[in-house]
C-alpha cells in the first residue's frame, strides 16, 4: 500500500555480515592487517628428538651491532646457562644483527621452552648492559629442522663460516687459519685440521670452558661426517 512505512528489522550478527552485492561488508574487504612480526605465527612443525634444528634469531633495528667483545660475552654466557635436560645448544655464531644456533630438543614444546629461556636471558642482559628497554629481538625465531646428514653438514658450515663468508664478500683477507671468535668455532670438534693456536686470542678462546654442549644425536655426532670434515677456509657454495 502506497505511503506505508516499513518497520525496521532487527538483524542478527550473521545477517549483518552477509554480502549483498550493494556495498557494505564482504569477505576480504577493508584495510589489510599488517603483522608486526616478520615470522608468521603459524603452528610450529612437528619435531622429533633425533633431528637437530637450525635456529635464527633476528635482532631489533635499534640494537647495536652484536659483534663487540662485551656483547658476544653476554650472548655466550646466556647460552652457557640455557641448557636443559630437554634442550641443548650445540653450535652458535653471533652476527651483527642476528644469532644462529644449532640445537637439540626432545620435541617442539621443548624447543619452544628452551628458545624462550635463551632469548629472555639474552634480552635482559643486553638491555641492562646497553641501558635500554624494549624488544631486543625483531620477530619470532626462525627454525629449520635438519633431517639428513647433508643438511646437518651444510648447517654446521653455514653457522661456523658465516662471518668468513660475509667478510670475504667485503674484501677482507682472513687467511687459512682464521676462525670466527664470535662463534663456537674454537670448541667445534669437526674441523679437518683442528684449531691452530698461533695467536693469543685463539689460545684465550680455546682455554675457555665451552658454552655449548656436546651433541648426542646421531646426525650431529656421526651422520654428517660421512660427507667429510669441514675446512676452516671452506668456501660457501
Amino acid at each position: 500500500m502506497a505511503g506505508r512505512k516499513h518497520l525496521p528489522i532487527q538483524l542478527t550478527l550473521d545477517d549483518a555480515r552477509k554480502p549483498t552485492g550493494h556495498g557494505g561488508w564482504r569477505p576480504g574487504a577493508g584495510r589489510k592487517r599488517k603483522s608486526r612480526r616478520g615470522v608468521t605465527h603459524d603452528a610450529r612443525p612437528v619435531l622429533k628428538a633425533r633431528y637437530p634444528v637450525l635456529v635464527t634469531m633476528r635482532i631489533a633495528a635499534n640494537v647495536p651491532n652484536l659483534r663487540r667483545r662485551k656483547l658476544v660475552h653476554i650472548v655466550r654466557a646466556a647460552i652457557a646457562e640455557s641448557h636443559k635436560d630437554f634442550f641443548r645448544i650445540i653450535e652458535f655464531s653471533v652476527q651483527g644483527n642476528h644469532i644462529h644456533v644449532i640445537v637439540e630438543a626432545t620435541d617442539a614444546g621443548a624447543l619452544s621452552r628452551g628458545m624462550g629461556g635463551l632469548e629472555t636471558r639474552i634480552a635482559k642482559r643486553l638491555n641492562t648492559h646497553l641501558g635500554r628497554s624494549g624488544d631486543v629481538f625483531a620477530d619470532r625465531y626462525h627454525e629449520r629442522i635438519l633431517t639428513n646428514p647433508r643438511q646437518v653438514r651444510n648447517a654446521l658450515r653455514y653457522v661456523l663460516l658465516n662471518a668468513r663468508h660475509h667478510m670475504a664478500d667485503n674484501g677482507a683477507f682472513l687467511g687459512e687459519t682464521w676462525f670466527d671468535p664470535c662463534s663456537s668455532a674454537a670448541w667445534f670438534k669437526g674441523w679437518r685440521t683442528g684449531i691452530p693456536l698461533d695467536e693469543a686470542w685463539k689460545r684465550e678462546l680455546a682455554a675457555m670452558p665451552p658454552p655449548t654442549r656436546a651433541p648426542t644425536q646421531w646426525l650431529l655426532t656421526v651422520g654428517w661426517r660421512h660427507y667429510g670434515l669441514i675446512a676452516l677456509d671452506e668456501e660457501m657454495r
